[in-house]
């Protein structure tokens, strides 16, 4: 049986000890480490190199957003998980932007966060059930607008916007649907451009609303 080896970041004591019971508890996880500041954080996770980092995005000294952001490029083989208790698409933007594949609330980990940890080890992307519903709302205007876009969308252009969605470089996508990094990259222009979305988050919340993610 494959091992994943997990890393927790959070200050606050008794949630630092209920998820650290939960990791030990199940036989496929081990826990390699913890850290209860961003600092702390920042040193455990460069040195273990997890397969899996839950930080909380309220570390004292250095945020987690801020060690996420720092940390994705370098430990390419880590799968970040966000755990915080916001609830708004500000916190959900960042945090995604900074190179998280996973957002859980609090008020849920211990009903998601098993989920979570299973879909970005295989390289996916996990939203929260809690926080998607409070994102995508499908009355309003901009799912609207994004729905409209869809119908101009090629098979291969949502295609790539999915794989960009769930995480992977255009190098990583041009390999698996065996097409040259540069058509990877017009691809995803054209298909950005034609569904008004920009930045990495905004991807990953059209895709969500599209229900891609539940099938990446």
């Amino acid at each position: 049986m494959s091992i994943t080896r997990v890393v927790i970041a959070d200050d606050h004591p008794i949630i630092l000890t209920g998820l650290s019971l939960l990791i030990k508890a199940d036989a496929s996880l081990e826990l390699v480490g913890q850290a209860v500041s961003g600092p702390e954080a920042v040193h455990v996770i460069r040195d273990c190199r997890p397969d899996i980092a839950i930080v909380d995005l309220s570390l004292p000294e250095i945020d987690g957003i801020q060690v996420i952001r720092e940390l994705s490029a370098e430990c390419r083989g880590t799968g970040f998980i966000a755990l915080t208790q916001h609830e708004d698409r500000a916190y959900f933007n960042q945090t995604i932007d900074a190179g998280a594949r996973g957002y859980v609330l609090k008020r849920s980990t211990a009903i998601h966060l098993a989920s979570a940890i299973r879909g970005v080890n295989v390289g996916g992307l996990y939203v929260d059930p809690a926080m998607a519903a409070y994102l995508f709302k499908p009355s309003n205007r901009p799912c609207r607008q994004l729905d409209a876009g869809m119908h101009s969308l090629t098979d291969r252009e949502s295609e790539v916007l999915k794989l960009v969605a769930s995480g992977l470089t255009s190098k990583q996508i041009a390999s698996r649907l065996d097409i040259s990094s540069s058509s990877v990259e017009t691809y995803k222009m054209r298909a950005s451009q034609k569904v008004s979305v920009r930045s990495r988050a905004e991807i990953v919340r059209y895709a969500s609303a599209q229900g891609w993610l539940a099938a990446i």
